[in-house]
């Protein structure tokens, strides 16, 4: 199945989605939950899973984006970790961190859609 720019957007979508959940967990309005920090089972290691890589699995961006995804979510699970040992101003902290891998993604996710909007 071709992806399409909306492929692209629910990607951006899921990518928010997460440092929202994140920054909830950071500020106690909900619990940490294990899945929020699983390639497997958090919903952009879903998409990259299910829509990038059958279609664009070969890129080199691809494999990149699968790496900052993965440094990302495990920077969030030791944010969550810090603040459930009570470190939380540290762990609000790298909120930064996180957000400069999202920014990471982001690029790459803008590399991507271009290189496969001229390849379409």
């Amino acid at each position: 199945m071709a992806l399409t720019s909306f492929d692209f957007q629910q990607a951006r979508v899921k990518l928010v989605l997460f440092k929202s959940r994140l920054r909830s967990v950071l500020y106690g309005v909900r619990e940490a939950e294990p899945s929020l920090f699983s390639v497997a089972d958090n919903p952009v290691g879903q998409w990259v899973r299910t829509s990038l890589r059958p279609e664009l699995g070969t890129r080199p961006e691809v494999r990149e984006l699968e790496v900052v995804l993965q440094h990302m979510l495990s920077t969030g699970e030791t944010l969550a970790n810090r603040y459930q040992r009570g470190q939380i101003e540290e762990a609000r902290a790298g909120l930064d961190q996180v957000n400069a891998y999202a920014d990471q993604m982001e690029a790459l996710l803008q590399a991507l859609e271009r290189g496969y909007s001229a390849a379409a």
